[in-house]
């Protein structure tokens, strides 16, 4: 045999060699992360501007003559208030990443991905950032942006992405003939990783927020409940907070409402209860069971009013007013269900009391004999997501809208409607 044509052979049996090695190859759909440091994205999500339009309402916090409403996860308008039949936008405060605020003494405290940003809101029209606290809430790998787009592909290869200190902005995504091996070894194991890294009236100089609230200012204590845990914070020095040893509660809590020294923590398993006589320890007391539904809580003396909303991400128990008996803390102890539609908060002022039932409305209802509690109106036109009971007027807010009602003997009157958008 010619030497050339056995130096051929020899090529070739490398050749098949090498793929059996490899294995088969196939064409895949491969995105990979456009990675920003999370330190450079985070400074960058925060501006304030003239008055934007709306995107989705979502919390309302009363401050003085201002009121604050949150368009999640984008920051919030900031609305004057002095006339509240004439209210006007005057500001947008972009905090990317942001569900909730709360104030005391002019300085605004706010979530952004897991960090606490704190304003100085004392000249309404020239407000600056003043201090932000890293991973005060939760890590950098809880920033997950709303509006990226996950691609349509086969392979998503994260490659060497820090978790702790990336965030993705975009996608790139290219065809490559891959190793079948790679695909359901080394691709499968990275994708794994990246999907389970997804995700009272007020006193002195605090703001009041509404039932859906996450954070809570108790004396010189800011309490931020973020999905399992109650996050405190130091705020004596309101221009430099100390963030504390976190307390575990459970999966899935969403609110937090305090009466004196007790909290009532809301969540889709149940509501919970704290003591705060050490305000830097909140030591558990006891719990409400209940079906898995969305929970916030307020709480008036001996009861405690509770909205289970069910459906959707929020769980099959059926919506409705649960009254509880707090007069024991130790043993809560259910007294009656309200049937309801689809609620979600609410908010009492003297006998009155509030519920925010969605797209069903605002009903409102007289709790002098409570438990047991009579309706006294149906807003059925509107829908309800949040209301705040003020001294002289009730807000609500719902659908892109902040309505405002005075009270009346034994109802309310509506007194203005700001369309946000």
């Amino acid at each position: 045999m010619k030497p050339y044509v056995v130096a051929l052979l020899f090529s070739a049996l490398a050749f098949f060699v090498s793929c059996d090695d490899d294995g088969p190859y196939e064409t895949y759909q491969v995105a990979r992360p456009i990675l920003m440091d999370a330190t450079e994205f985070k400074a960058n999500a925060i501006s304030i501007s003239e008055p934007v339009p709306m995107t989705t309402s979502g919390k309302i916090y009363a401050y003085k003559d201002f009121i604050f409403v949150n368009d999640v996860n984008r920051g919030f308008h900031v609305i004057n208030n002095e006339d509240p039949k004439n209210p006007s936008t005057i500001a947008f405060i972009k905090v990317e990443g942001n569900n909730d605020i709360s104030i005391k003494d002019d300085k605004l405290f706010a979530d952004s991905y897991g960090d606490l940003v704190v304003f100085d809101i004392s000249e309404i029209n020239a407000i600056k950032v003043i201090n932000r606290v890293e991973n005060a809430i939760y890590d950098n790998y809880g920033i997950w942006l709303e509006d990226l787009v996950f691609p349509q592909a086969d392979i998503y290869d994260y490659g060497d992405m820090d978790y702790m200190n990336d965030v993705i902005v975009g996608w790139d995504v290219s065809t490559e003939r891959v190793p079948v091996s790679e695909y359901t070894d080394r691709f499968a194991v990275q994708e794994d990783m990246a999907l389970s890294h997804t995700s009272n009236a007020p006193s002195g100089n605090v703001g009041q927020g509404g039932s859906m609230a996450r954070f809570k200012i108790v004396g010189d204590y800011l309490y931020v409940v973020d999905y399992s845990n109650i996050n405190i914070m130091d705020i004596s020095n309101l221009s430099e907070p100390k963030v504390l040893e976190d307390v575990h509660v459970n999966w899935d809590i969403e609110t937090i409402f305090n009466q004196g020294d007790i909290l009532f923590i809301g969540g889709r398993q149940g509501m919970y209860i704290y003591d705060i006589l050490d305000p830097a320890k909140p030591s558990f007391i006891s719990e409400f069971r209940h079906g898995t539904a969305c929970d916030p809580v307020v709480v008036d003396g001996d009861l405690a009013y509770v909205t289970l909303k069910g459906g959707d991400f929020c769980g099959n128990t059926e919506s409705g007013l649960y009254i509880v008996d707090v007069s024991d803390l130790k043993n809560p102890e259910l007294k009656v269900i309200y049937p309801m539609d689809g609620p979600n908060g609410l908010g009492f002022k003297g006998n009155t009391l509030f519920i925010c039932d969605g797209a069903s409305g605002l009903k409102v209802y007289d709790k002098t004999n409570a438990p047991n509690i009579t309706l006294l109106n149906h807003f059925a036109d509107i829908v309800a997501y949040d209301v705040i009971p003020l001294e002289k007027s009730l807000l609500l807010v719902g659908d892109q809208k902040l309505l405002q009602y005075e009270y009346l003997e034994n109802d309310i009157s509506l007194i203005s409607t700001l369309v946000l958008q």
